[in-house]
């Protein structure tokens, strides 16, 4: 038991580091010469990349940071052996590395809005509802022009998804969880939303 919870100790800790490291301000700073963080939203995320470097560095940065939770997953799945821990081992590094991406240790603590972190890590959990989660984000974001209404709806549908594929409850538990604390971080999106003034994707 001693084992385990030290496996559990450590890969939740190594997930946090992968999901830390701030792929879109790495990016912008190296391109640009620029901290993304005194731009636009200030988030260090796909979106706001998209604001200063455009779309190519959009889907890059956004591919880099699903990369980021789906690498957290596999990781505590196979590395670490913890399948026979009734998905609790990761679950833990999914909910580490989305931790990790909104409040990077390497940017004192401040980061993305963890969406497409969070969508790597649904997909390495299960990619049936990862997959239909990204499709939904696609669908959402293409036909309003608003990716923070797209961001919300897909990960709300996300444990619901989850409980359809018959997944354990860890893992319905992880995708609300994570679906509220997402939402929670696009707080400033929804009153802008409900006020008309949220950035659209395109015009």
């Amino acid at each position: 038991m001693i084992a385990i919870i030290f496996k559990l100790l450590i890969i939740t800790i190594i997930a946090y580091l992968i999901g830390s490291i701030p792929t879109g301000y790495l990016i912008v700073k190296k391109l640009k010469g620029i901290d993304i963080r005194e731009t636009g939203s200030g988030s260090t995320g796909a979106t706001n990349v998209k604001r200063v470097l455009g779309t190519k560095w959009f889907f890059t940065v956004m591919f880099l940071d699903a990369l980021k939770g789906a690498i957290s997953v596999f990781i505590a799945i196979h590395w670490f052996d913890l399948w026979h821990f009734k998905g609790l081992g990761p679950v833990l590094a999914a909910t580490a590395a989305i931790i990790g991406h909104s409040k990077s240790i390497f940017l004192g603590f401040k980061g993305g809005k963890s969406v497409a972190t969070g969508v790597g890590t649904i997909l390495a959990l299960c990619w049936p509802v990862g997959l239909i989660v990204a499709i939904v984000w696609s669908i959402i974001t293409y036909l309003s022009k608003y990716v923070s209404l797209g961001s919300i709806i897909a990960v709300a549908i996300a444990p619901l998804l989850m409980n359809a594929f018959d997944q354990n409850v860890y893992y319905i538990c992880f995708a609300a969880l994570g679906a509220i604390y997402v939402v929670i971080l696009h707080k400033e999106n929804i009153k802008r939303l409900l006020n008309g003034t949220e950035n659209k994707v395109r015009e």
